[in-house]
């Protein structure tokens, strides 16, 4: 995607081009609201943030000036939430992606916070900010020697069943090891003994969390995955999503206006809205499963020290661990942006 550049002067006082996104991810590639909540605060002050292409190493400046909408990424929103009022202010417009997955007992994701103490984090969240706003991720599903379809169920009714009043969307994802040699590699290193989804045992998966889902009535919905399962009442997801959006956000007309959507207001004889959508802005950078809407993510990968064990955007524990202290030392993100 190729967003409207915009002039720019840097903290050292040059003018310089920026790409100027509407819709801003906060991020894919790292937690921003866990570990550097303070630095995006400073950065949406400052107006800008300097961004290192993870492919070529080219860095490029990322403007706020057109954004309209941030969606942060996280396992653990609690030191973003000391942010809240500024977001009201300042970003406004927003929604969260809240992975809260169940590998405790394992230790599969050595540095975020309990179970327990994420679901309060989590109802906290959605109580200030609206559940609509608050998406519940269990991603990735992993089976392994010792977690079967029955077990993984049973965790996810555990946090479903106290979540149930404080989000309304479910969003989950079967690992897929094999096709990612990072997470297949770091998997081996850990001495996992992961079992690979099959079509019986994800059809046995999804017709469970039907069942489960008569006591919650959320919506449910899988990211990324090819194979269908409507008929349990799951759909396909979209992370970046327009219809959220425009629910949320339909009284933006710039907003509006970039998503392509037209809204005709209820009339005396008609009490309902007609939204029409005249683009197709599906993000082309993402996997072709990822059902997601364009944005410009601003994290950058080797970053994110909770140690999850099937995480595909660090190469290894130590690297995400090194970069990060490097960030606590001097302040900054420079590990990130280049700053």
């Amino acid at each position: 995607m190729i967003w409207k550049k915009v002039e720019i002067k840097n903290d050292l006082g040059e003018q310089v081009s920026a790409q100027a996104p509407v819709i801003v991810s906060a991020s894919r590639s790292t937690d921003i609201p866990t570990f550097y909540a303070d630095w995006f605060v400073e950065r949406w002050q400052k107006g800008y943030v300097k961004w290192k292409n993870p492919f070529n190493g080219v860095f490029s400046y990322v403007s706020f000036k057109n954004t309209r909408i941030v969606v942060f990424w996280t396992k653990n929103p609690k030191p973003m939430m000391k942010h809240l009022d500024f977001l009201n202010k300042n970003v406004k417009q927003f929604y969260f992606q809240y992975t809260l997955n169940d590998y405790d007992k394992e230790g599969y994701e050595g540095k975020v916070p309990s179970v327990d103490t994420r679901i309060k984090s989590f109802i906290e969240l959605s109580e200030k900010i609206g559940k609509e706003r608050v998406i519940w991720r269990f991603d990735p599903m992993i089976l392994t020697d010792t977690i079967d379809v029955k077990e993984l169920l049973r965790r996810v009714k555990n946090i479903g069943d106290q979540l149930k009043n404080h989000t309304r969307k479910l969003v989950f994802s079967f690992a897929d090891i094999s096709i990612y040699r990072k997470v297949e590699n770091n998997l081996k290193k850990e001495r996992i003994n992961y079992v690979e989804f099959t079509e019986e045992t994800m059809h046995q998966f999804a017709k469970g969390l039907q069942e489960l889902n008569k006591n919650w009535n959320l919506e449910i919905a899988t990211c990324a995955e090819k194979i269908p399962l409507e008929q349990y009442g799951i759909t396909h997801n979209k992370c970046i999503d327009d219809d959220l959006m425009i629910e949320l956000y339909g009284k933006d007309k710039q907003l509006m206006d970039f998503l392509g959507v037209k809204i005709e207001e209820p009339t005396l004889f008609d009490d309902s809205s007609n939204i029409k959508k005249t683009k197709v802005i599906k993000d082309k950078g993402q996997r072709e499963l990822c059902g997601c809407i364009m944005s410009k993510d601003i994290g950058q990968y080797n970053t994110c020290p909770h140690e999850c064990v099937y995480c595909y955007a660090n190469t290894s524990k130590e690297i995400a661990r090194k970069n990060y202290q490097t960030h606590i030392e001097n302040k900054s993100l420079d590990t990130i942006t280049g700053l």
